[in-house]
This record gives structure tokens, sequence and C-alpha cells, in this order.
């Protein structure tokens, strides 16, 4: 029986051993029949690294303007001229005779305000009506006056205490007298800063802060 047994598995063995040498045989026949045998899988590649966030832009901030252009320079206004001669308003003139009455209104039915008393004194025409003109004196006293009763002779009054009236435009100038506040002269030329007139005390040259009667730009041949 053990000599049975032993055969047994031998041949078993041998059964094994031409079974694997068959499935070779087969899987070497499989490759030469050309059957493709599917490749390995791949092995996933890993994931990149999540890039870095982009930085966030600066805040744009809003340039400033440019200034604005200064405007161009304003024209000088013009200047005002009476409705009745288109004469420049205000302008001097002089009383022409011993007494003038301002009205109150550009007629003789208007009653008399002020009389004024002192021939050749300046006045200032600020208005005009027909043959009436509205003038003021130094103190701003005055009201309409008939034309005829104006000269356009210039003259200026000494409103400071006392005024030198010397050789010449300069203050450098030999002195010819000392002239009080309230003298009337008559003006014979002005610059823009002298005048040269005329008094009971002589001729010479007074600064136009001294009088008034005369327009501190104004020029007189």
């Amino acid at each position: 029986m053990k000599g049975g047994r032993g055969a047994e598995r031998r041949r078993g063995g041998r059964i094994a051993t031409l079974a694997v040498l068959v499935a070779l045989a087969a899987a070497g026949a499989a490759g030469a029949a050309g059957v493709l045998i599917p490749p390995p899988r791949p092995v996933p590649a890993a994931e990149p690294a999540p890039a870095d966030p982009l930085p966030e832009p600066a805040p744009q901030v809003p340039a400033e303007p440019a200034p604005a252009p200064a405007p161009p320079p304003s024209a000088p206004p013009a200047q005002t001229r009476g409705a009745v001669t288109n004469l420049p308003l205000p302008r001097f003139v002089s009383l022409k005779t011993s007494e003038g009455n301002a009205r109150r209104g550009p007629s003789l039915a208007h009653r008399i305000d002020w009389v004024f008393t002192r021939p050749g004194m300046p006045l200032r025409i600020t208005a005009e009506h027909g043959h009436w003109r509205r003038v003021e004196d130094r103190d701003g006293m005055g009201g309409w006056v008939h034309y005829a009763l104006l000269s356009g002779t210039r003259s200026v009054v000494v409103i400071v205490p006392m005024a030198d009236l010397r050789d010449g435009p300069e203050d450098a100038s030999d002195l010819r007298a000392r002239v009080e506040a309230g003298v009337i002269g008559r003006i014979q030329s002005c610059t823009r800063e002298w005048c040269r007139i005329s008094t009971d005390g002589g001729r010479g040259y007074m600064r136009k802060t001294a009088l008034w009667g005369v327009g501190p730009d104004e020029v007189i041949d």
C-alpha cells in the first residue's frame, strides 16, 4: 500500500508540472499570435501645489485735477459820461459868479438847499439834466446849479492845515510860501504828483495830496 501511495504522489506531481508547462506554452503562443497584453496602469502624477494668489492691485488714487487757468484781466470799467454834454462824470469845474444857488432838483421850481459864495471855488459835477448840473463842494454839500453859473476854468482849494508852495515840482525846491487851508488857487498845469497853481500869494508848485479839485491821476498841460 505504501508503495501505491508514493506512486500516486509522484504521478500527481508530474501532472501538476505538466499543467504549469502547458500554461506557459499557451501564454507564449498567445504572445506569438499578437495578443496584446495591457500595459501596467500609469501611476497618477502628483497634483501640482497651488500657486500663490496674485497680490491685489493697489487702490487707484485719482490724480488731482490741474488748476484752472487764471481768467484774463478784466478791462477797466468804462467811464461814465454825461447824458447832455457827453463829457466824463464826475468832472471838476469852478464857480463863475460870486453867488450860486444849489437847488434840490433841476428846475427853478425846486427849493434852494445851499448857496455857494466864493467865486472861482472848485466844484465837482456828478450828474446832468437839461441846463442843470448837480454839483458838490469838497465837503459833499451842493445840489442842482444852472450851467450858466459854472466855468470850465480849473481851480483847486488847499485842504491841509498848511501847504508848501515851491519853485519846482520837488520837495528839495526852494520854498516860496506856506499856504493855509481854504485858499483857492487857479490851476496852470498838473502832473501825477504836483500842480502848478497861482494864488494871491504867488505862483508855484504844490503837491496834489494837499489839494482838492483835481483827480489823483489827472494830468493837465
